[in-house]
């Protein structure tokens, strides 16, 4: 510690009658004085018969520079969010005995503690997070101080703990110092940065009577370091006194209030308890280290201590990774057999077991890649739900910011809704004559209602699908989906015929239909093991259905979104359906789908005007929906996907392996047939085993099921292709 900082030189040491001079003769101001407890400094209160004023008579060590730093920041937050109550300056800074004098604005309020409730810790973090942004564009040249008090300079504490008398005291500090340097300091280039307060703590907080922040007081410990520790500073203060059962749930309510105006970054989340024990190590050591050099200011010195210490035990008992998922990261993952018996205790019998022999236990994901928790990087040539890409920016903001806009029901009127319903009704072909849309949720929800629809408007009961197809997993769903029903006899009301594509005979199956309430086709023929339709077939296949008295709907829930090289599957052939549904990848993961239908029909049935789902078209999943609309058209992914996935598919039939029977597909869709089910299973785990996921599709699952996010590049299909040759030759 160096002599000339300020916390190494003495306190001034004036008395009250001193400071009701110095404010007559200085500023006009003629009043009685009383002291304010103060650090390095000294404060009165002047009480003048009027609005009165604090006087603040600077340490002697302090630089004149970051005096003007300070009331520099005071007026940038005051010019930019004026409603901030900041204490201002009321006159030009003059001088006294080599002290730097300043005149304040009186503040009223009162002080608080952990007698705080939750609605008042919400809004104390909410005014925090104001007066960082109101800071973010504010700049000095003083800013790059180097303060003690500066959790950045946590490190510099370590020749003040000899102060700390207690052994076990002194061990705990030295113990969350090394952790500092181990975990935080290597990753604080990362960490956001910007000029702070430095000090937004309960001492520093005046409160009116609905405990509200009233005044903020003293912006000594003004810096520029990272926003996380501004926001340990705070957190610190707020947790000191509280129970220790109620600390963590405390400090999320306060989190909350914080990231209802600033958002914290994953990386924040997971240093901020470090960040935290670095606070209340720097108040212990300090205090130790100014207590044994001025003992008569000991009791303001160590006001906190007691809590500080009780606090830092916490935290090192419960460790980091505790602490971090208390405040709210993510923790390590679970290993991989562990959660996989939980899974099995938790969901039993009732969910599908997982796709490959060993697990993908996935992480994070990005673009086409998918971590997995062993540190290694998948290639992901199987998920079409992301259809833009994992974790798309554009997407994930546009989640973000309408989620704390808006997030209501269809029963309100809002933009977003309209929006993607107009966005979407301008794709479609003019001569479909399609012009309504319903959203809902999922691709089963849409092809439930479309069965609704059909069967209300024709009065008939009978569906026809392909022969193992599949629409969805509602009880009348899974009815049109043979994928789903085992070796057992189907339904009653649903025909079947031969996938068109596959060059069986579709005349022949359907000949003789009658009575028909709804055709549902996939464009992709995914489950039947991935065709490629004619026009004259489909073609064939809507005029049949229409003469047997039922609807055409084109399930677009698989092929659509530019999964076959263009929007929508059925375009390309010229063909006008009924309904169109669509689902999976329309939110690139966020829940979203929907039915659309032309208004005549609409009307003809018999719940017109009275459809509705809750949560279908709600004003989140339509932003996210929006968002991947412009995704697709902004990088061309369509057009993308059909040059990738033609030299994809070339690329397979050229190895000219034996095993390889078929090599199907459009856009960027692959089905690659192969000789055996038991082969196909073992090729897609040789193939997990070499960092590429693909799945398996058709009747005999005996068909490789490549189906990419469309951002996916002919780079990785080369990847692909020599992970697929290599363990084919071998």
């Amino acid at each position: 510690m160096e002599d000339g900082s300020v916390l190494a030189a003495a306190p001034p040491q004036f008395g009250a009658e001193d400071a009701a001079r110095i404010a007559a003769e200085l500023f006009d101001v003629a009043g009685r004085a009383s002291e304010l407890g103060s650090e390095r400094d000294q404060a009165f209160l002047l009480e003048d018969g009027g609005a009165g004023a604090v006087l603040k008579i600077s340490n002697s060590g302090e630089d004149a520079a970051l005096l003007d730093f300070e009331e520099a920041a005071i007026a940038h937050v005051a010019g930019v969010d004026p409603t901030l109550p900041v204490a201002r300056p009321l006159a030009a800074r003059a001088s006294v005995d080599g002290h730097h004098v300043r005149l304040f604005e009186l503040r009223h309020g009162h002080k608080g503690g952990p007698e705080l409730d939750d609605a008042a810790l919400r809004a104390l973090a909410g005014v925090h997070a104001r007066l960082c942004l109101a800071l973010r564009s504010f700049f000095h040249p003083a800013a790059g101080r180097e303060l003690l008090w500066d959790i950045r300079q946590a490190p510099r504490l370590r020749p003040l703990l000899e102060a700390i008398e207690d052994p076990d005291g002194r061990a705990l500090a030295a113990r969350t110092l090394a952790g500092f340097e181990q975990r935080v300091l290597p990753l604080w280039p990362r960490l956001r940065a910007q000029v702070v307060h430095g000090d937004f703590n309960l001492d520093n907080l005046l409160l009116d009577e609905h405990d509200r922040v009233s005044g903020i007081l003293d912006f000594g410990d003004c810096c520029h370091t990272a926003l996380a520790a501004d926001l340990a500073v705070a957190l610190a203060s707020f947790l000191r006194g509280r129970p220790e059962a109620d600390v963590f749930r405390a400090a999320r309510v306060a989190l909350d209030g914080y990231a209802s105006r600033l958002p914290l970054e994953p990386l924040e989340l997971e240093l901020l308890g470090d960040l935290v024990a670095a606070r209340l190590t720097a108040i212990v050591a300090i205090s130790a280290w100014r207590r044994r050099r001025y003992p008569e200011n000991s009791a303001y010195i160590g006001a906190w201590d007691e809590d500080s210490w009780r606090l830092l035990r916490l935290f090192d008992e419960l460790g980091p990774e505790t602490v971090a998922r208390e405040l709210g990261a993510r923790g390590p993952a679970t290993a991989t057999p562990e959660l996989a018996r939980r899974r099995n205790e938790a969901a039993g019998a009732l969910l599908s077991p997982l796709t490959y022999a060993r697990p993908v236990h996935a992480v994070r994901a990005e673009g086409v890649w998918i971590h997995d928790a062993d540190g290694s990087r998948l290639l992901d040539a199987y998920n079409n739900v992301p259809v833009v890409g994992h974790c798309h920016p554009r997407v994930t903001e546009a989640v973000v910011r309408q989620t704390r806009l808006l997030a209501t029901n269809a029963r309100y009127l809002y933009e977003p809704l309209v929006e993607l319903s107009e966005r979407l009704l301008a794709t479609f072909p003019p001569e479909a004559g399609l012009d309504t849309v319903i959203l809902v949720n999922s691709g089963s929800e849409a092809n439930d209602l479309a069965w609704r629809l059909a069967t209300g408007i024709t009065g008939n009961a009978r569906s026809l699908v392909t022969e193992h197809a599949y629409h969805g997993v509602s009880e009348a769903t899974s009815a049109f989906s043979p994928e789903e029903w085992g070796d057992g006899a189907g339904p009653q009301h649903v025909v079947r015929i031969p996938p068109p594509g596959s060059g069986a005979d579709l005349e022949a199956a359907l000949a003789g239909l009658d009575g028909l309430a709804a055709t549902f086709l996939d464009g992709s023929l995914m489950s039947d093991g991935i065709y490629t339709p004619s026009s004259a077939e489909l073609r064939l296949l809507v005029e049949r259905t229409h003469a047997a008295g039922g609807l055409y709907v084109a399930d677009e829930v698989q092929a659509g979104h530019g999964r076959l090289g263009q929007l929508w599957s059925f375009a390309r052939h010229g063909i006008r359906p009924d309904i169109v549904t669509l689902g999976k990848p329309m939110g690139n993961g966020y829940p979203v789908a929907a039915l659309v239908t032309r208004r005549e029909l609409a009307e003809r049935f018999p719940y017109s005007g009275r459809t509705f789902s809750t949560f279908g078209g709600n004003p989140v999943a339509a932003s996210a929906a929006v968002a991947v609309l412009d995704v697709l058209a902004d990088e061309q992914l369509p057009t993308r996907a059909a040059a990738v996935g033609e030299r994809l598919r070339a690329a397979i039939a050229a190895l000219g392996k034996p095993d390889v029977r078929a090599v199907r597909g459009a856009g960027l869709l692959a089905g690659v047939q192969l000789a055996s089910p038991e082969l196909a299973r073992s090729v897609a785990d040789a193939l997990r085993e070499g960092d590429v996921l693909v799945g398996r599709t058709g009747p005999r699952d005996d068909v490789l099921k490549i189906r990419p996010p469309l951002v996916f590049s002919d780079e990785h299909a080369e990847l692909l292709v020599a992970a697929l040759g290599r363990i084919l030759r071998d």
